[in-house]
């Protein structure tokens, strides 16, 4: 995804979780790090989104947004939590020129 760093967008990431193979609704909301290095998120990277089944979203930019985020090349990753399991996923590239 391309992004102005003067728009303010949602950045969503298609999520869904099954439980014996039935597609079950998250309740809690999941969280949203961008990076600019190569290293996994550290506690204070997170930020706080929202479901709108079946992604996660959160809204970044200056207007609003939970971060406003500089030029260069950023590695979105999302975490949530799911029963027992909490996964982490490192879901792509976000460029803001």
């Amino acid at each position: 995804m391309d992004l102005a760093a003067i728009s303010t967008e949602f950045v969503k990431v298609t999520v869904v979780a099954r439980s014996g193979g039935t597609t079950i609704q998250l309740a809690v909301p999941p969280q949203f790090a961008f990076l600019l290095t190569d290293t996994s998120p550290v506690t204070e990277d997170w930020l706080t989104g929202e479901w709108i089944a079946p992604h996660g979203r959160i809204l970044i930019g200056p207007n609003g947004g939970a971060v406003t985020l500089i030029e260069g090349e950023y590695t979105v990753w999302i975490k949530f939590a799911g029963g027992s399991e909490t996964p982490v996923y490192r879901t792509g590239t976000l460029k803001v020129y």
